[in-house]
C-alpha cells in the first residue's frame, strides 16, 4: 500500500499538468488532491497502516492487556511507580530523550522496578513530527535511543510517534533500526483533562484481550487517574502484562 501511495504522489503532478493542458483543470485538481489525501490521511490518523505497520494489539488467549505510559520521565515518576507497585502492574514507559537525559535516575528506577522503556522521540515535536524530513526524523529517533541506551545499558525495541502521527519517511527509518512502531487499542484522553470517572470509563468500555492501553504522566491528575484505571480494569478480570515482541500484532 505504501508503494502505491508514493507512486500516486509522484505521478499525480504530471497527470495534473496533462489534464490542465487538455482543458480539464478541475479533473487535474481532483487527481492532485486525491494523491495528497492518500499521504496526509495515514500521516495524521494514528494507527492507520497505509504507510506501514503499526502495532495495535498483541496475541493472547487470556484476559490480558498492556499498559503503556507516555511523556516521561517527569516529576511524578516516583508516584506513578508507587501506583503501579500497589496494583502489581508492570508497564512500558515511552520516554522523551531530553527529559530522560535530565532525570536519568527516574529512567533507572523505571527499569529497576520491572518496567520497560520505549522511544518517544528526543524532543517530542508534537506539532511538527508529522512533517519533518528524513534527517530530522532520524535525529529525533536516534538521539532518544542513544540517551536510553546510555542510561539503561540496552537500546529500546519499541517506538511511539508523538501524538501517534507518522509520515512516509518514518517506517523505513524504524525498519532500518529494528524498531517497532507501537500505537494503541484504547486511550482515555487523560492527557487533555481529567473529568471525574471519564478516563476509566472510556478505557473499561473498550477492554478486550490483547488491548494496548495508553495513559500519560506529567499531569496533575496522572497518578490518581492511573490508579482508578488500574483498579477498574482489575475489577473486570483483566491483568496487565508486558508482551514479548513476538506477540505484537499490527492487525486484528
Amino acid at each position: 500500500m505504501r508503494r502505491l501511495i508514493l507512486a500516486l504522489a509522484a505521478v499525480a503532478p504530471l497527470v495534473t499538468i496533462a489534464l490542465l493542458v487538455a482543458g480539464r483543470p478541475w479533473l487535474g485538481i481532483a487527481v492532485l488532491a486525491l494523491s495528497h489525501a492518500f499521504v496526509l490521511v495515514p500521516t495524521l490518523v494514528p494507527n492507520l497502516q497505509w504507510l506501514g505497520p503499526v502495532v495495535t494489539r498483541f496475541s493472547t488467549d487470556a484476559n490480558e492487556v498492556w499498559l503503556t505510559i507516555d511523556d516521561g520521565p517527569t516529576g511524578d515518576t516516583p508516584a506513578i511507580l508507587d501506583v503501579l507497585d500497589r496494583h502489581g502492574v508492570r508497564a512500558t514507559f515511552f520516554l522523551k530523550g531530553d527529559l530522560a537525559a535530565a532525570a536519568p535516575e527516574h529512567v533507572r528506577a523505571i527499569v529497576e522496578r520491572g518496567h520497560t522503556a520505549g522511544n518517544h522521540s528526543q524532543t517530542h515535536p508534537s506539532g511538527s513530527f508529522w512533517c519533518l524530513p528524513p534527517a530530522a526524523l532520524a535525529r529525533e529517533i536516534d538521539a532518544c535511543t542513544d540517551v536510553l541506551g546510555t542510561i539503561t545499558g540496552s537500546k529500546p525495541l519499541l517506538f511511539r510517534a508523538p501524538v501517534g502521527m507518522k509520515n512516509p519517511f518514518v517506517h523505513p527509518l524504524l525498519q532500518a533500526r529494528a524498531l517497532a512502531l507501537v500505537g494503541w487499542t484504547i486511550r482515555g484522553f487523560d492527557a487533555v483533562s481529567d473529568r471525574g470517572d471519564d478516563v476509566p470509563r472510556r478505557i473499561v468500555e473498550r477492554l478486550e484481550p490483547g488491548a494496548i492501553i495508553v495513559l500519560h504522566q506529567g499531569r496533575p491528575w496522572s497518578a490518581t487517574t492511573m490508579s482508578a484505571v488500574l483498579e477498574q480494569v482489575g475489577q473486570r478480570g483483566y491483568r496487565f502484562v508486558i508482551p514479548d515482541v513476538a506477540r505484537l500484532k499490527t492487525k486484528r
